[in-house]
């Protein structure tokens, strides 16, 4: 068996690399000439994928990685992993899914298929891109070829999580659609969850994430009520997990990250409006959770006011600029508001995060660009007026940073149970 996978980032390369090794060829395509180049010489650009598990792919031809779209009439089946962001109405985005129908759709064959894996609104399958796929091909879905969904479930850093291991959602757009699905997806994963439709399909990927989405929404308004209350929410929410049954564990921060829970709630409340349907307590999440970043910046100007000083001119510098622990992805990181936020305000600001050296251009803040982690060294970090943890990297020596900073705001908890100064920490 030969596939295509289109878009090697977070989810079309481990996905890619999976098929490898269950004994598939794999041909990659992307529009970064870079991360081609990249990838047929054996090295990754991503963090927690290893440069030798891309090499021994290449090197026995199951994978190799190319810009040219027309070599997709050599395949069985083409799989499109591509970013779905919202624009700045914060309504979806599906251009780079449109894009990548109109650019495999001329050298589709008879018989392939075609999986679209991006997150995205109930109908975008069997409606825009299937009939971009028609219109390009002069075939018909169904018919000449078959089409399906099935949402990625990548948990980037998750050392546990396997590609293999995840179940696998698979929704075709007719049961002959489905059934050879399950014959491409069998090859490469261990459990497959069919479903009625691509819809379904695409549904339960919304689901999936906003039931997150909602859960931390809640937390992060539950710090707030009983930080003024001066209950602790972490002591809190580590007694009630204790409960073993009817309760599952989310935890506050200072806003959400990654390309799922801040973005896929909003292509079910953008769809909702045409059926006269509105999601108030999914958009109620959705306010609660991009309100936390300017709660973290009142909080740290409370820090800087206890030391006489103001956030303008003060020296702010972000722990952590991955939106999630222990890796390097960057994408939607609730770090980048508040840089934002800080530097609006007057504030000198910088960041230290290990996984993420520099800072790569990116569509959503591309003022940042090239900016540099600082070093992690005592000079450096007593040179700030104030350090906000924003991801709690397991890397970082947090009993160094209660040692060497002046003042801390804490939004993941990390400090507790360290040795600290009176009134250095501030949980936010």
């Amino acid at each position: 068996m030969k596939i295509a996978i289109v878009g090697l980032g977070y989810v079309g390369l481990p996905l890619s690399l999976q098929f490898a090794r269950s004994g598939v060829t794999v041909l990659g395509l992307d529009v970064d000439r870079a991360k081609v180049e990249s990838l047929n010489s054996g090295r990754s650009y991503i963090k927690h994928i290893k440069s030798e598990d891309i090499a021994r792919a290449v090197q026995a031809g199951t994978f190799s990685a190319s810009t040219d779209f027309k070599r997709v009439k050599k395949v069985e089946a083409v799989i499109i992993c591509v970013p779905t962001p919202l624009n700045r109405n914060r309504e979806p985005d599906i251009s780079f899914i449109i894009e990548t129908g109109k650019s495999i759709a001329p050298h589709l064959s008879k018989g392939t298929l075609v999986v679209l894996e991006s997150t995205t609104y109930p109908g975008t399958t069997d409606g825009e891109l299937r009939e971009v796929l028609e219109a390009g091909s002069s075939m018909k879905a169904g018919v000449d070829f078959h089409l399906a969904f099935s949402p990625e479930r990548e948990d980037p850093g998750n050392t546990q999580s396997k590609v293999a291991m995840i179940p696998k959602v698979i929704g075709g757009y007719t049961p002959a659609c489905l059934e050879r699905t399950k014959t491409v997806y069998g090859r490469a994963i261990k459990t497959l969850v069919p479903v009625s439709s691509c819809r379904a399909a695409e549904a339960t990927k919304l689901l999936e994430n906003i039931f997150r989405s909602v859960n931390i929404a809640l937390v992060n308004e539950l710090k707030l009520v009983y930080g003024a209350m001066g209950i602790d929410v972490w002591e809190v929410i580590q007694a009630a997990k204790t409960k073993p049954f009817g309760y599952m564990a989310f935890y506050p921060g200072p806003g959400l990250g990654g390309h799922c829970i801040p973005i896929d709630p909003f292509y079910l409340t953008w769809k909702a409006r045409e059926f006269g349907q509105h999601t108030r307590f999914i958009e109620l999440a959705g306010e609660i959770n991009t309100a936390m970043p300017a709660h973290v910046v009142n909080r740290a100007a409370e820090a800087l006011n206890a030391q006489k000083k103001s956030v303008n001119g003060s020296r702010v510098l972000l722990l952590g600029l991955a939106y999630k622990p222990n890796v390097d992805d960057d994408r939607e990181s609730p770090t980048y508001e508040l840089m934002d936020l800080f530097k609006q305000r007057g504030a000198e600001v910088a960041y230290y995060d290990p996984f993420v050296p520099v800072i790569r251009m990116t569509r959503e803040h591309p003022h940042w660009a090239q900016t540099r982690s600082v070093k992690w060294d005592r000079k450096t970090i007593r040179r700030f007026d104030v350090v906000v943890i924003a991801t709690n990297h397991q890397s970082v020596n947090y009993q160094e940073l209660a040692d060497w900073a002046v003042c801390i705001v804490d939004t993941r908890n990390q400090m507790a149970g360290l040795k600290s100064k009176p009134g250095q920490v501030w949980k936010a």
